[in-house]
């Protein structure tokens, strides 16, 4: 079969932006190169093989391959999602979001990194475990998954589609593949996700006090907010929380008073802030705001609640992980993942503390033009998810 260097190259020239064409196509593509290899395999052995599709939205299916254990062990599971962000412009000419260019060792286009360079090393490591199955003519003592996932690039409707339907849940051992920069990232940043709207009066820009500015008065919450955040207590590991004021619309015309502004937000929480705390601290700026622009008013909905996630210094995948790196001769460091993974989405619903990332590529390259991953990576992390599948598995 091909190397994870040739699958990456196969799998950044189908586009699966996201928004965009979607997950379709390469959806397919990986299922058929899975289904061409148990094809080459004997038939008693292939039949062992599950390959199972999951509908997420329409025309947009996880898919998920096992290789089922002789024991009840924790399954090992891979977990790759499919979607990239847009394709985006300001490419340079040379270097095409889907040209799949390979330069001076590096492989160029969206999503070589973020992350079908680690899709790639996914696949490749189940391919190199269908081989042995077949040399040994037995299935492994634990079993494992590939699962590709949909939606990661947006609301991570394919992971929870994959926890509800039972794929993976609170005892598997489960890792991404995100770019860590040569890390193993064990743990998170919450995310919570707001909407705040200032509702005020309109009026004439020549008779502001016959009105109440919306605007002005979501100045006064923004800046409550960030003061707010200065004080919070920072994590040993994760550092501090965060605030970012991500859009933000308000107003009409320049003349009027404005009625209504509206600004979504996005907080990353460390412990030992949590959701209910940044509740407060957002109907506190509320609050603030009315008193400062009298006549306005503060509504907000959270959007969106992923807990944060600290290492477990006692996590077996940890240890084997960080085994089959020194194996390599490729020792990792641990340290956290400043973005939200599916398998953050996992240790937060599941309480599952064996999920973490490691893969090729990193993080500063990704959702920008002229994205790359070096070859000399995607080698690395294909030897040490192969490293970790023969060392767990039989």
């Amino acid at each position: 079969m091909y190397s994870a260097w040739e699958l990456a190259q196969q799998l950044v020239g189908i586009d699966s932006s996201d928004p965009g064409a979607y997950e379709g196509e390469i959806e397919q593509a990986i299922k058929q190169l899975v289904e061409h290899r148990l094809a080459q395999m004997p038939s008693e052995l292939a039949a062992c093989v599950d390959i199972e599709e999951l509908e997420v939205l329409p025309g947009r299916c996880d898919l998920m391959v096992t290789v089922p254990g002789t024991t009840d062990e924790e399954r090992l599971v891979y977990i790759c999602h499919m979607d990239t962000v847009t394709l985006g412009e300001g490419w340079s000419d040379d270097t095409p979001p889907l040209g799949a260019v390979v330069r001076d060792g590096r492989l160029y286009g969206r999503g070589a990194c973020d992350m079908k360079g680690g899709l790639a090393c996914a696949l490749s490591a189940l391919f190199s475990l269908l081989d042995e199955v077949e040399r040994k003519q037995a299935l492994p003592r634990r079993g494992f998954s590939l699962i590709c996932s949909v939606d990661e690039e947006d609301l991570m409707r394919g992971v929870e589609a994959a926890i509800e339907a039972g794929w993976v849940g609170s005892g598997e051992w489960v890792l991404d593949t995100e770019p860590t920069d040569g890390q193993i990232q064990v743990a998170h940043k919450g995310r919570t996700w707001f909407e705040l709207t200032m509702e005020g009066v309109t009026a004439h820009a020549s008779q502001p006090w016959q009105g109440a500015d919306a605007i002005a008065a979501m100045a006064e919450a923004i800046c409550h907010i960030r003061r707010a955040f200065a004080q919070l207590p920072a994590h040993e590991e994760l550092g501090p929380s965060t605030v970012t004021f991500g859009m933000i619309s308000g107003g009409y015309q320049p003349y009027v008073v404005p009625d209504r502004c509206q600004v979504s937000i996005d907080m990353r929480l460390v412990p030992p802030t949590d959701t209910a705390a940044a509740r407060r601290i957002v109907e506190e700026a509320c609050a603030a705001a009315e008193g400062a622009v009298p006549g306005t008013r503060g509504t907000y909905v959270i959007t969106g609640d992923r807990p944060a996630v600290e290492r477990d210094p006692d996590s077996p995948l940890l240890a084997a992980l960080l085994a089959s790196t020194e194996a390599c001769g490729a020792p990792a460091e641990v340290g956290f993942f400043t973005g939200y993974t599916d398998t953050a989405v996992i240790a937060g619903r599941c309480a599952n503390s064996n999920c973490m990332s490691y893969g090729p590529g990193s993080l500063a390259r990704a959702h920008k033009p002229d994205e790359f991953v070096p070859r000399t990576d995607i080698e690395r992390v294909e030897r040490v998810l192969t490293e970790l599948t023969r060392r767990e598995l039989w």
